[in-house]
């Protein structure tokens, strides 16, 4: 089968070559164990079961995983195995489970579920960075959709991600995500049962590319639709772009959440010790898999 799965569209056949994303057809990997600190609706007070795939489609200078998003770290599943370890993590009394970057495993992820599907809304994390066709794919499977929303401008998107056309995937994305899911609905517990909900993640010096999007949001995406504002960036990746060489202020993160109240965009804000290392699950290890 020649890749087609994400935006690039690398056409290549990844039993025998590497795309973008440098993986093959096997499942890859990193982390199989409930996760604690997602948004209140997703992780509740058990946690979702977070499935965190190694690779992606992008390459994020400042991605805090990494170890798994760039260099591929991870374990090969079969989808019987990730079938398996879905299971446990139902048995684990997780409210949810969670697919991390899974963009690149689509009909591995599609034929473990056809072997065992939880009973428990199947969250989709993703960097918005996808196309319609494999969203299509996913349509009647996925209840909640998680993406970021993470640059406006194509300098910002080639600058930060190697994705100039971030934006005008991420801008199609997202509206079909919130087609196929509708408006949220939540259960007696408060966890997401359906909807979506879109992250962004403020930047250092590029408020005014956060204040680009929320509008967008608001312009575009169904009234209701939630968000949530995250301040959690840290320097991570050894990342080489100068201004991106330290946290937000709290000036700048001041600036993008009075714009968000202006604009009656509804969600979820992020406490500030959020920006630390502590919050980096750990990957590959034996301990990172149920």
């Amino acid at each position: 089968m020649l890749c087609t799965l994400c935006p690039r569209r690398c056409s290549v056949d990844r039993s025998h070559s590497r795309g973008f994303c440098g993986l093959g057809t096997d499942l890859r990997i990193a982390r199989i164990a409930p996760h604690l600190w997602e948004e209140p609706p997703i992780s509740g007070t058990r946690g979702t079961g977070a499935v965190f795939f190694s690779g992606c489609t992008l390459r994020c200078a400042f991605c805090q995983n990494g170890e798994i998003s760039h260099r591929n770290a991870g374990r090969d599943f079969s989808p019987r195995s990730l079938a398996d370890s879905l299971k446990r993590l139902e048995d684990l009394g997780v409210h949810t489970i969670s697919f991390i970057t899974g963009t690149p495993f689509v009909p591995g992820i599609l034929e473990a579920l056809s072997l065992y599907r939880p009973a428990l809304p199947l969250v989709w994390n993703s960097s918005g960075y996808e196309s319609i066709d494999t969203l299509k794919r996913l349509e009647g499977v996925i209840d909640v959709y998680l993406p970021d929303l993470k640059h406006f401008s194509p300098r910002m998107g080639a600058l930060c991600a190697k994705a100039p056309d971030y934006f005008e995937a991420a801008s199609q994305a997202l509206p079909e995500m919130c087609r196929q899911t509708g408006l949220p609905m939540y259960n007696e517990e408060g966890i997401m049962t359906r909807g979506t909900l879109v992250r962004h993640l403020i930047l250092p010096s590029l408020t005014g590319e956060s204040m680009k999007l929320l509008t967008w949001i608001r312009d575009t995406l169904p009234a209701g639709t939630p968000v949530s504002l995250m301040r959690q960036y840290l320097p991570c990746n050894d990342v080489q772009i100068p201004a991106l060489q330290r946290r937000i202020t709290e000036k700048e993160y001041i600036r993008v959440l009075t714009h968000m109240e202006a604009l009656g965009l509804p969600g979820f804000l992020q406490e500030a010790e959020a920006a630390s290392a502590d919050f980096v699950p750990v990957f590959n290890r034996d301990e990172s898999f149920v």
